[in-house]
């Protein structure tokens, strides 16, 4: 493999200026660069970025850690990131984390070691603890879809409070007074606010909440359809259904189709997330549509602020949602 100083011999130049170039640094002319990238081209030579990393004590990668880039969220947040992040020359690192603090640690650990020049992340936990060793590195940090409580650091969010509100009203608007809530994890902040949310609606509207027909699962469709199939079988089922994401969604979908019922005329079903299948999903899907583009490319442009300006004022942007009216809810008759 050619080296550094086998470019710089061919090319006649010295180290540094090879060095120059490919640092991307100034004051090298125009000719001198095309030369070099020329002669590196043509010998395959490819720059240690390691070293480079080391040297000036950060590199040319992003960090991202999201959840389940399963989730049709974290696809668009990510997407916006590395657009942004390709805009400035920066590379992108994807972790998924699976909701496992031990392998969020292990990812954090490993960017960290790989000198990364900022990290954006969808948190496990939401108290500053264990992010403490993170904190204290120095590295830029924000963070998307979640806080980290008692943490001064950037944060993109969508108002989870005031979507599942507006969700729970569309569905009690239409008359449905017994509906089940499948959220996701307890110890996220976006499921217990989305619980609140819909908690909100129902004492608005001076209708009782039934905790038997509230569940926290791990936000995918098996443990989705093992929930939903469970109320369907019970006497008391509900009527309709509020799903904390497009994987809840599918999973409810899943179960009430293997009870061979359909939606709307046996259940009314409300949902957060728009994916690109839920329009055809029966008459469609009612859904919460998040500003997810927008939530990763905001998450993107404050880190690069945060990189450039690091004593700057720490900043929280809140998105809002919009609701998407489709065919999964009927009105019910008096």
């Amino acid at each position: 493999m050619a080296s550094i100083k086998d470019v710089a011999k061919q090319a006649g130049v010295s180290v540094a200026t090879v060095s120059r170039v490919f640092s991307n640094e100034p004051h090298v002319r125009s000719e001198v660069r095309n030369l070099v990238l020329q002669v590196a081209d043509e010998l395959g030579y490819r720059p240690n970025r390691i070293a480079s990393s080391l040297r000036k004590r950060s590199s040319k990668v992003i960090g991202l850690l999201v959840p389940d880039i399963r989730n049709s969220v974290f696809v668009d947040i990510a997407r916006a990131i590395e657009d942004v992040a390709n805009s400035q020359n920066m590379s992108i690192f994807l972790c998924n984390t699976d909701e496992d603090p031990a392998k969020e640690q292990m990812y954090l650990e490993t960017l960290l070691d790989e000198l990364v020049a900022g990290i954006i992340l969808a948190p496990t936990q939401e108290t500053r603890e264990p992010f403490e060793f993170l904190l204290k590195s120095g590295t830029p940090i924000v963070s998307v879809d979640r806080r980290i409580n008692g943490a001064a650091i950037d944060c993109v969010l969508s108002d989870n409070v005031q979507a599942a509100e507006l969700l729970t009203n569309q569905l009690i608007g239409n008359g449905y007074t017994h509906i089940g809530a499948v959220l996701g994890l307890e110890n996220s902040t976006t499921g217990r606010e989305r619980l609140k949310g819909f908690e909100r609606a129902l004492r608005k509207h001076n209708i009782e909440i039934d905790p038997d027909f509230v569940k926290f699962i791990h936000p995918d469709e098996a443990d989705s359809e093992v929930i939903v199939s469970r109320w369907l079988r019970s006497e008391n089922c509900p009527n309709a259904l509020l799903t904390g994401n497009s994987r809840i969604t599918l999973g409810a979908i899943n179960a009430i189709t293997q009870a061979k019922l359909s939606v709307p005329n046996d259940i009314a079903l409300a949902g957060f997330d728009d994916t690109p299948w839920m329009p055809f999903v029966g008459s469609g899907v009612t859904v919460i549509s998040q500003p997810t583009y927008d939530i990763g490319r905001t998450a993107a442009e404050l880190l690069f602020q945060r990189m450039a300006e690091a004593a700057r004022p720490v900043r929280e942007v809140v998105l809002k949602s919009k609701l998407i009216e489709r065919g999964s809810i009927r009105t019910l008759r008096p």
